[in-house]
């Protein structure tokens, strides 16, 4: 069943994509969704940015959108990947770093640490427990964009959302 489509219900409809490799946050959340465009045939143009160049979770997002809209009856999906500009956790929605927090994973802050021009730790408040008594334990986390971190209050390991 084919139904026509606004770049708004399209919209509405990314907000089902999680992200593969953080379920509790869509792709439109992560930010990754960079702009939609919606033609007079109802045929879907969706351009999306990924995190890092060489991102392996893209082609499951890709796949992942195509399926969500064809199978809300948007007639023709293409998705559309975009190195430039390249993806900033400025582009992670609020509701986005709430769900973050929530699920277990340090939110980025809203620009750079200065601390880390100085060579510098940046703070990052566990997301279990609030403390701001952390300790970065490794550069690369669960995924290359997240670093992993140890809270010395409550010794919880998290993953925390590099800041880019």
């Amino acid at each position: 069943m084919n139904t026509m489509h606004t770049q708004d219900q399209v919209l509405s409809l990314l907000q089902h994509v999680k992200d593969p490799e953080i379920p509790a946050i869509s792709v439109v959340e992560l930010g990754v969704v960079r702009n939609v465009e919606v033609d007079g045939a109802g045929k879907a143009l969706i351009t999306i940015t990924p995190t890092y160049t060489g991102c392996p979770a893209m082609d499951v997002m890709a796949a992942d959108i195509r399926k969500e809209l064809l199978n809300a009856g948007v007639p023709e999906v293409t998705v559309k990947l975009t190195l430039a500009p390249a993806w900033t956790t400025d582009w992670i929605t609020e509701e986005g770093k709430r769900k973050l927090k929530e699920y277990g994973i340090a939110p980025p802050e809203k620009t750079a640490d200065i601390r880390a021009l100085k060579g510098d730790q940046p703070v990052v408040p566990c997301p279990q427990c609030g403390s701001t008594n952390t300790v970065m334990l490794s550069n690369f986390g669960s995924t290359a964009c997240k670093a992993l971190w140890k809270c010395k209050d409550c010794l919880e390991p998290f993953d925390q959302f590099k800041c880019l």
